[in-house]
């Protein structure tokens, strides 16, 4: 370049540029940047071991694993079905002339319900019983006769063939002595039939006839109907798989049956299994059971819709758990078990039945074992855990739970 006139000289080659020292310091900085961000990354965002130990550890529930009484419960789908309903209907034809019951009374066998015109079955009655002593008469006059034909037959005085029909005349009117009383009878039964009682013990249903109304026995609707309440029924199902169990129970002795309202909450009437049916229904694959209650209260309604729930076992002594203890996965049932380090390991477990929250562990498990019981979604094999002290607890830190085991029919546990 020429310094004097400030251009370059022609034909010069050009000046080389100075290479800069800060760029190989800047792809260092970056390389340490990256490799500091994958170690906090891959530690868990902790300085120090002790600190990633701690974070890492899960607050969860746990429960003692201890023995309790087990209840095998069979539930059911049932209706209230009455011992016996009755349609009282006239067994007469007549005026309806008193209605001496209330609707919805209770009512004995016996109990005067309607009374039903009784003069044309009075008058009949009579008529009967005058027909009844006019051949009674004849009778007794056929009789006079035939003693003195018999003597006159001895004698040979009349014929033996007039001493035979005056027999056979005999022999007539104790017939028509026989029918006249069958007439008085029948008199005297339709009486009855005007006075109309209750053919069963009940409640009184809603009146179908009032008074004044003309009935007769070709009336499809009837008087009233009335239902034994007291005792009562309940007809429910349950699957054809459970019939031999049950039928097996039974020869042991009565069973329990334990009644809820519509909704499952509320119990309602407790009583004994009386009878299983006699065949099992196809399209449904059920089989109905009838069980009988006092019903003294009154709680239980013709047609009510109730749920049955059939006890027919009690294990006793059985090891158990929190149904919230028992994962299912791909090995099956599991339990994460607590160690004695405050670590959990995957446990598989075999089960029986449910009752009340607990569940039957028959292998994997035994009594003064710790499961854990809430936070299990957040657990891997291994995992570390630490177990909040119970509710009111001052004490600092980490407490085992207090629930210890209970062998011979306790509570198997509680949450920690």
């Amino acid at each position: 370049m020429d310094l004097q006139g400030g251009q370059a000289r022609p034909g010069a080659p050009p000046a080389p540029r100075r290479r800069s020292w800060l760029r190989p310091f800047l792809w260092l900085l970056l390389l340490v940047v990256i490799a500091v961000v994958a170690w906090r990354f891959w530690a868990g965002g902790s300085a120090t071991p002790a600190r990633s130990a701690d974070a890492a550890a899960q607050p969860v529930g746990v429960a003692t694993i201890g023995t309790t009484d087990l209840h095998v419960v069979m539930n059911g789908l049932g209706t209230v079905t009455p011992l016996a309903t009755v349609t009282v209907k006239t067994q007469i034809a007549g005026q309806l002339i008193t209605v001496a019951y209330e609707e919805g009374q209770m009512v004995k066998k016996g109990d005067f319900l309607a009374q039903i015109d009784s003069r044309p079955y009075q008058v009949a009655l009579e008529q009967a019983q005058g027909q009844f002593a006019r051949d009674t008469a004849l009778l007794k006059q056929a009789q006079t006769d035939l003693q003195r034909f018999q003597k006159l037959n001895s004698q040979n005085s009349i014929s033996k063939q007039q001493y035979e029909d005056q027999i056979y005349l005999v022999q007539q009117d104790q017939g028509t002595l026989i029918t006249d009383q069958a007439a008085i009878d029948s008199a005297k039964l339709n009486l009855a039939y005007c006075h109309v009682v209750s053919p069963v013990d009940g409640r009184v249903g809603l009146r179908l006839v009032d008074a004044g109304n003309y009935v007769q026995t070709s009336d499809t609707t009837g008087l009233v109907t009335i239902t034994q309440t007291n005792p009562t029924t309940v007809v429910f199902t349950l699957a054809e798989d459970n019939v031999p169990a049950v039928a097996k129970a039974m020869r042991a002795g009565p069973l329990p049956v334990t009644l809820f309202d519509r909704a499952n909450i509320t119990q309602i009437a407790t009583g004994t299994l009386q009878t299983i049916d006699n065949a099992i229904d196809t399209t449904t694959g059920t089989v109905k059971l009838r069980a009988q209650f006092a019903n003294a209260d009154d709680a239980l309604f013709p047609q009510q819709f109730v749920n049955a729930r059939l006890l027919v076992q009690i294990i006793t002594g059985a090891v158990a758990a929190p149904v919230s203890a028992v994962q299912q996965g791909a090995p099956g049932a599991f339990v994460y078990l607590v160690k004695p380090d405050n670590t959990v390991a995957v446990t598989n477990v075999k089960t029986g039945i449910s009752d009340s929250g607990m569940v039957q562990i028959t292998d994997g498990l035994k009594p003064g074992d710790r499961v854990v019981v809430d936070g299990s979604d957040r657990l891997r094999d291994g995992a570390k855990i630490t177990i909040p002290p119970p509710p009111g607890s001052t004490a600092p830190g980490s407490a085992p739970d207090q629930s210890p085991a209970k062998p011979g029919g306790g509570k198997a546990g509680h949450k920690g």
